[in-house]
């Protein structure tokens, strides 16, 4: 629940159908996309009539809006849960952050906000739901303490740019499409990746970055 719900909505039954909606929404913009997920195949994934739907949330709006906080909330669990794993012994930190975070962005709340990115391009009312949402995602999740194995040390541009160029390259090679040895390709970038992290990060050289 947060701040703006009613408390005639605040019982535990209209709170455990709030939850049904949204995780709904979440996995069918996953399934089907933003668009094909309107607020009536929503509400019949969450077994509920048109009116009881309505009653959560009236208009379209509310519903994005509840639904964009709540992949928000799952996404922080995600790097809860992450930052809370102990890294393998010998296993260097920052390839141990991109495996995670490649990991990650498999799971529904990043795909699904992944979509609503996507469609946000062309649908102004998303768009500006999603401005505050990505701003707090990026300081809070890969800007703060919870994925530090990318930022590495302070506020040192170098180490700002490991970060970023680990980080864009991943979600980048989460959305692209390959024709052809697509799981060698994936695993062959991933590589370079890790190697172009740790050389930012003062841990390898230029010739490091591509080996045979």
């Amino acid at each position: 629940m947060d701040d703006r719900t009613p408390l005639a909505k605040a019982t535990p039954k209209s709170l455990r159908t709030r939850a049904r909606i949204l995780e709904s929404a979440m996995q069918l913009f996953v399934e089907i996309g933003y668009h094909a997920a309107t607020n009536a195949v929503i509400a019949d994934a969450a077994h509920l009539t048109r009116g009881a739907m309505l009653y959560h949330f009236a208009t379209r709006e509310d519903l994005v809006e509840a639904v964009i906080e709540h992949i928000e909330r799952q996404r922080a669990r995600l790097f809860e849960k992450a930052a809370s794993a102990p890294t393998a012994p010998g296993v260097d930190a920052a390839e141990h952050a991109i495996d995670v975070y490649w990991s990650m962005l498999h799971e529904a709340p990043f795909q699904a906000f992944a979509e609503l990115e996507a469609a946000s391009r062309t649908d102004a009312m998303l768009r500006e739901r999603l401005a505050g949402a990505r701003s707090e995602f990026d300081r809070a999740q890969l800007g703060g303490d919870r994925f530090g194995a990318l930022v590495q040390a302070g506020d040192d541009p170098r180490f700002q740019t490991s970060r970023d160029l680990g980080r864009f390259l991943l979600e980048g090679l989460a959305k692209g499409s390959m024709t052809y040895d697509e799981i060698a390709r994936r695993e062959r970038l991933l590589t370079v990746v890790k190697r172009a992290v740790r050389m930012l990060n003062r841990k390898g050289d230029l010739q490091d970055l591509w080996t045979r």
